[in-house]
């Protein structure tokens, strides 16, 4: 015979609620399980029964135990510190941390009288713990949301499915040579990899950097343009990180004196994949790993969301809807120059029309886009590949660079041809771009033939919400390239401050800053008479093209970015 389970006492929330008369006691200990549950389980007991609503409980445990009453639906969840308290912690006791000031850390909780939760939030932060008493229904659910675990969100996001597969990108090559499989199969690096990568995709970093020193082994996330410090494993586990990583790259991993390119496929969900460049390079103290995240959403942004002013966007729209020239954007490594491609591609990308691009490598996979990876030592070059294309009935084509005299000759008469050429170049601005090509060798007979437009770009740190006003002296705005007539007082600059959504760097996310130049008749005239690339940016200025500084002082206007961040980024 089973014994029966024993009678549950009253107490804390449940005993208050009883003493007040709000609840009968025989409904409190109905409510009240005899097992240990969660720690909001009466109160959604209650709830639950229809013996009293969310809000009347709320606002009866404030009055109380004379704690502050909130409304969570009106919180900006944005704000929240969820990295002040461990998740384990938040998800054990069923509270969220709303912010934080100083060393004081305002909780949310739903059961004020929960007072173990409260002791160990303060001894696992130490900080003083300031508690605010919200409904429990939809604390519950930011509790679910923001307290889940790297592997509970690898599972939820992956289902059992999850794979890295390898997209084998250009010739096969033999199986490589197995090391010892405890040095690729342990199930802790294995994890650990897999919480590092997923970790990164939820942070938005674009690049991972696994990086071995003689006495510790560090890794950092690019996170909108700046490299950050994210964890320190240990150094004996270097070789088994590097081990894993080459495995899944499809890399040769007895191979530890050359450096090494690959590639892998994260597999999210049936819909949504996240592919990685992986490179490899022998330093002193082991091999240096870094992985390019290259999401295919990214081209799916659409232009709107990449920060063109409205005249940058239609006239780039109206160079890209040209049946024939070339389009060439430029600007360092790192400033957008791919997604801005691939932005551009996709509004292109269109039943009717045949699109071929050469790579190397392919960052961001397209359907119904032809993509070919240049493969130099099999001798499938840039111009190679344009050679080919071009007997491929072309409509838009594609030139990961402009790196040679063969490939803008081929990619010249490509345009001169009846067919649209979009590529890159690495110059500082839209005008020295023509200069760039003419001193390739490229005739400027041919350069004012076939160029349409040319647009330059760099990527500035967004400003994070908790941006405030800043007092920058009037002659340091003009010297940064205000005009005075700008600075009549109908705007104000804005700065960072630093907040835990931004982890403490006052921005969150980037923002292009461009150069829009299409090639005017007047310019054209320009480079057939040899004129150089001052003399084009001068008459760019009398056509109303804006150019990088100015196009950031926009920006600086609209209070996107900081003076101090276009400053930074156009400073060429």
């Amino acid at each position: 015979m089973s014994a029966t389970p024993p009678t549950p006492s009253l107490s804390g929330l449940a005993r208050a609620l009883v003493q007040h008369g709000r609840l009968l006691e025989a409904d409190a200990l109905a409510c009240t399980s005899p097992t240990p549950g969660g720690p909001n389980d009466f109160i959604m007991g209650v709830i639950n029964r229809g013996l009293l609503t969310a809000p009347q409980i709320a606002r009866f445990g404030a009055e109380i135990f004379g704690i502050p009453v909130m409304n969570l639906d009106a919180f900006d969840e944005s704000h929240l510190a969820v990295d002040a308290i461990d998740k384990k912690l938040m998800a054990k006791h069923q509270v969220v941390s709303l912010g934080r000031r100083g060393n004081r850390l305002t909780v949310a909780v739903a059961d004020p009288a929960n007072l173990r939760a409260l002791d160990e939030i303060r001894f696992q932060t130490s900080l003083a713990v300031d508690p605010v008493v919200v409904e429990a229904p939809p604390l519950i659910k930011l509790v679910e949301k923001v307290s889940v675990t790297t592997e509970t969100a690898l599972k939820e996001m992956t289902g059992d499915d999850f794979d890295m597969d390898l997209l084998n990108q250009g010739q096969e090559t033999e199986e490589a040579p197995q090391e010892d499989s405890s040095d690729v199969d342990d199930a802790p690096v294995v994890r650990f990899i897999q919480k590092i990568l997923i970790d990164a995709i939820n942070d938005g970093a674009s690049d991972i950097h696994f990086e071995p020193y003689e006495k510790f082994y560090r890794i950092r996330f690019r996170t909108d343009g700046i490299l950050r410090e994210v964890a320190q494993p240990p150094l004996v586990l270097r070789d088994k990180i590097s081990a894993r990583i080459k495995v899944i790259s499809r890399l040769d991993i007895s191979e530890k004196r050359v450096p090494q390119d690959g590639r892998m496929k994260l597999v999210l969900s049936k819909t949504k994949a996240i592919d990685f460049r992986v490179s490899t390079l022998p330093t002193l103290h082991g091999e240096k790993i870094v992985m390019r995240i290259l999401d295919p959403s990214s081209a799916m942004l659409g232009i709107d969301a990449l920060g063109y002013e409205p005249e940058q966007r239609a006239a780039l729209l109206a160079a890209v809807e040209r049946p024939y020239g070339m389009v060439l954007v430029t600007g360092p490594t790192g400033s957008g120059k791919t997604v801005s491609l691939y932005t551009c591609l996709n509004i292109l990308n269109k039943g009717g029309i045949n699109i071929s691009t050469a790579e190397d490598p392919a960052e961001i996979n397209l359907p119904g886009i032809n993509q070919v990876n240049v493969n130099d030592k099999a001798g499938l070059t840039f111009s190679a590949a344009l050679k080919s294309f071009l007997r491929q009935d072309p409509d838009v084509i594609m030139v990961g660079e402009i790196r040679d005299l063969d490939t803008a000759e081929i990619s010249i008469k490509a345009a001169q041809t009846g067919h649209l050429v979009l590529s890159t170049l690495h110059t500082n601005d839209a005008p020295t771009t023509l200069d760039r090509m003419k001193n390739m060798g490229v005739a400027p007979f041919n350069i004012a033939s076939s160029v349409i437009l040319i647009t330059a770009q760099r990527l500035a740190r967004r400003l994070c919400n908790c941006k405030q006003p800043q007092d920058i002296p009037f002659e340091a705005l003009i010297e940064a390239g205000f005009k005075a007539e700008e600075l009549d007082g109908s705007w104000q600059p804005y700065g960072p401050v630093g907040c835990e959504r931004c982890k403490g760097s006052g921005y969150k996310g980037r923002v292009g800053i461009y150069q829009v130049m299409p090639i005017s008749e007047e310019i054209a005239r320009i480079i057939m008479t040899n004129g150089n690339s001052i003399d084009i940016a001068n008459q760019a200025q009398k056509d109303g093209v804006k150019d990088l500084r100015q196009s950031g002082l926009l920006k600086v206007k609209q209070g996107v970015t900081s003076l101090a961040e276009v400053l930074g980024c156009t400073n060429d």
